[in-house]
């Protein structure tokens, strides 16, 4: 598989030789940040059992909260494609937006003027020192492709993804989108 050089707005799609590590396994990770110090990231297609309003007490949504990453995951973080209506955005790429001010977020989801096909939040993030990722791109352990989904993004929201991206890569890959997530346990 032919992968591009890393940068922000890239999704890193993990080789399915990453088994036996409990966050990256079959995960599939936007790049919100990619620069000569390293690489920051948030992994798309792990959902969690808590729900925004098990962290914030004044929001009642059933909106999911996905594991981001290990790094900090005692921390709330999202992504989101409405920087017209969440000020101090920053833009990873093709629409998708990075933080922004959450209290004026709180507001939105509070009057329900925004749905979760236009922000997600996770616990946690996934983060490589300098060098980190491109040691791990050598030794195989990912393959960086466009994110052609653009800001519909946030319509995969579910643990298939990495086995849509297995399909879609064809040839030895298609055999892993039916393995199991352990093969030693087959």
């Amino acid at each position: 598989m032919t992968s591009l050089k890393p940068q922000k707005g890239h999704l890193l799609v993990a080789e399915p030789s990453i088994i036996g590590d409990v966050s990256f396994n079959r995960s599939v990770v936007l790049l919100t940040e990619y620069n000569s110090e390293g690489a920051v990231g948030f992994i798309l297609n792990k959902p969690l059992q808590y729900v925004l309003s098990d962290f914030v007490d004044e929001v009642k949504t059933t909106f999911t909260i996905f594991n981001g990453g290990p790094v900090e995951q005692d921390n709330l973080y999202y992504i989101h494609c409405v920087p017209n209506l969440i000020p101090e955005s920053v833009e990873i790429s093709d629409g998708i937006y990075w933080g922004g001010n959450f209290n004026v977020i709180i507001d939105l989801l509070q009057q329900q003027q925004i749905d979760e096909t236009q922000i997600r939040f996770f616990l946690g993030y996934s983060g490589w020192s300098k060098n980190q990722l491109e040691e791990e791109l050598d030794s195989n352990s990912w393959v960086v492709v466009p994110n052609n989904y653009k800001k519909e993004l946030f319509l995969k929201n579910n643990p298939d993804f990495w086995k849509e991206k297995m399909i879609e890569f064809g040839g030895d890959y298609l055999l892993w989108s039916n393995a199991p997530e352990n093969p030693t346990l087959n």
